[in-house]
């Protein structure tokens, strides 16, 4: 898979060189470039914000900058899916993960500031699949968060990735829709709590009666919504 990013910090996303995104990258899995959208400016200044038209607070990303970036982006492949990390977008989820892990290539621009000029996510949206993903219900001060952790949503689900894929199976928000089930491990006993003895007993039947319904306890406890289904 390849992974382009258009941002204002393309220092944000050295982190990808490390965990097992790093090692996938190593090993020829993802491919990462985080473009500065900076350089596709032509002022002294590198501006790439100004005031919104119909008055407001805060600045709005510039179209130029953004349309010059895209371009060099998407000049290199004709069926990318362009990603606009967005709180007004639809909300990410593990569905939505999956659906992307499947793609070859995916470009996210990282919108700072008040959002970027809405032509440009109209312009993009006639030559490339565009999604406007939000990471939740709150504002964070730019997109490169959310990108990031999309990323590493999708990215992990990528074949090779993960080294041992039936880890994915029983994740929480996996296929089943539960939450996960509690994880322990050794020693038995730690500061007076003590493993439960089902994970002791050996009887696997057991076992995993245990863990589905410690998966509907948790979710019915902590996501009820995802239950009403």
């Amino acid at each position: 898979m390849r992974i382009d990013i258009v941002t204002i910090f393309p220092g944000f996303f050295d982190v990808l060189d490390v965990s097992l995104l790093g090692k996938a990258r190593l090993q020829g899995l993802l491919q990462v470039r985080a473009h500065d959208l900076r350089d596709y400016t032509h002022d002294r200044h590198r501006t790439v914000d100004d005031t919104p038209y119909g008055g407001g607070a805060g600045m709005v990303m510039r179209p130029e900058p953004w349309g010059e970036a895209l371009d060099d982006v998407l000049a290199e492949d004709g069926d990318p899916v362009v990603i606009f990390p967005s709180p007004a977008g639809e909300r990410f989820s593990q569905p939505i993960a999956a659906e992307l892990a499947q793609e070859g290539h995916l470009v996210f621009a990282c919108g700072r500031y008040e959002g970027i000029d809405q032509r440009v996510v109209e312009h993009t949206a006639q030559r490339a699949r565009v999604r406007e993903l939000s990471l939740g219900d709150y504002v964070l001060n730019g997109g490169e968060v959310a990108a990031l952790a999309m990323i590493e949503a999708i990215a992990r689900l990528v074949p090779g990735v993960i080294g041992n894929p039936a880890s994915l199976d029983e994740e929480s928000h996996s296929e089943l829709g539960l939450l996960e089930y509690p994880s322990y491990t050794k020693p038995a006993a730690w500061r007076g709590l003590e493993v439960p003895d089902v994970l002791l007993s050996g009887n696997h039947g057991a076992i995993a009666r245990w863990r589905r319904a410690q998966q509907e306890e948790r979710t019915r406890r902590v996501r009820p919504d995802l239950l009403q289904d």
